[in-house]
């Protein structure tokens, strides 16, 4: 029997829909958007709250906030790939449970060998629980920010390398070590940003301090079968190298998550066999062409490894770095079509890589100036500029 058959139209108009990034089907709240794209990707602070306003109508930075610092509905967790996403927080104990658990004990090890062999301790897994616990025991008392920390906490306030002459030996603080290894397991939070919504400058809270009565850890089957059903939803159709891809994870716990969501076989375009949820190979109905403008790093570029049914092979060394970091990207109707840049005074400028009918040029433009007001004269910098960014930034104005 034939598989059912999904193909790159399909795929395209599940992104307009279950993205929330054609006008129509924009979302209300931060939850909802952070639900929709099942995790949005925090490595840049700004990401977040770009991510939001493409998809959303009416939520400036301060509900981006509220919903971070306040509400706590959603909460920056490091997960898949040790990257740092925002969660819904009932999705935080799947995670903590196999993604988030994976990465601790390698980041565990890791740190360990590095403290041993710089000759901090002659235990590494001792000094790192021992350092553990004296920060945990200064949260107690409320929350601290990296800084803080190191000069309250003597297990924190060193640092390993620079002390040779070679000019890539530099000092490494260790705190930031502890942290991120309290982070992934649960123990500690990155709560209030003592920074600019665009920077990433962490205070950090104790889960009680944070959460309440946090849940506890899911076990690890259970916990990347509830990971790999919503990227499922968000994502499907997608190979097992796409799932396995973003979840960072092993092939032999990628098939278990498979088949414990009862995940079934569609046929792509491409020629390859694709998974949905049981209850997903319906088409979506029509959607109205439609454009979007999204930041670096976003969730819905970052979304699959491979990328051909929504970005031309041409492009890609064009709109991602060489690590395979994605900068902003320009949509029509389902298929990036080139980035966006600001000038000195915060406006969006489209720079496009291939030619866009008037229509699509037009919504492009009325996206440019609605990113524009939002931003309000603010701009965004980033680590993650592609070679179109650089090169759009060089040219000048219309």
């Amino acid at each position: 029997m034939a598989l059912p058959r999904i193909g790159d139209a399909e795929r395209r108009r599940r992104i307009a829909v279950r993205h929330a990034l054609a006008p129509g089907h924009r979302l209300g709240s931060v939850e909802a958007v952070t639900r929709a794209m099942t995790v949005l990707h925090a490595t840049e602070a700004a990401t977040v709250h770009l991510a939001v306003a493409a998809r959303s109508e009416g939520l400036d930075v301060d509900a981006v906030d509220h919903a971070l610092y306040d509400e706590r509905s959603v909460v920056k967790q490091l997960a898949m790939r040790r990257t740092l996403f925002v969660f819904p927080r009932d999705l935080l104990p799947a995670a903590w449970g196999s993604a988030s658990a994976r990465v601790a004990t390698a980041e565990g090890k890791r740190v360990a060998k590095m403290v041993e062999g710089a000759g901090l301790a002659d235990d590494g897994a001792a000094w790192l629980e021992a350092a553990r616990t004296a920060t945990l025991a200064r949260l107690a008392d409320g929350p601290a920010t990296t800084a803080e920390l190191r000069a309250q906490v003597p297990e924190l306030a060193g640092s390993v390398g620079g002390d040779t002459d070679k000019p890539s030996d530099r000092p490494v603080p260790v705190a930031p070590w502890v942290l991120t290894h309290l982070g992934l397991t649960g123990s500690a939070f990155r709560a209030r940003n003592a920074g600019h919504w665009r920077v990433n400058k962490p205070s950090w809270a104790t889960a009680r301090e944070w959460l309440g009565a946090a849940a506890e850890p899911w076990d690890e089957a259970a916990g990347y079968a509830e990971l790999v059903r919503r990227w499922l939803a968000t994502f499907g159709p997608g190979t097992t190298a796409d799932v396995q891809w973003w979840l960072g994870s092993t092939k032999t716990a990628v098939t278990r998550a498979l088949a414990d969501v009862g995940a079934v076989e569609v046929a792509l375009d491409d020629a390859t066999t694709g998974w949905v949820l049981p209850d997903d190979t319906a088409d979506t109905p029509p959607v109205e062409p439609w454009a979007a403008l999204l930041p670096t790093l976003d969730p819905t570029v970052m979304g699959w490894k491979s990328r051909d049914f929504y970005l031309a092979p041409v492009h890609g060394p064009r709109l991602f770095d060489t690590n395979g970091n994605a900068g902003t990207t320009a949509w029509w109707d389902g298929r990036v079509v080139g980035c966006w840049v600001q000038d000195d005074s915060g406006a969006v400028r489209l720079s496009l890589l291939e030619d866009v009918d008037p229509t699509g040029r037009a919504a492009l433009e009325q996206e440019a100036e609605r990113l524009s007001r939002w931003l309000d004269g603010t701009v965004v910098g980033t680590v993650y500029s592609s070679p179109q960014m650089k090169q759009a930034r060089l040219a000048p104005s219309a």
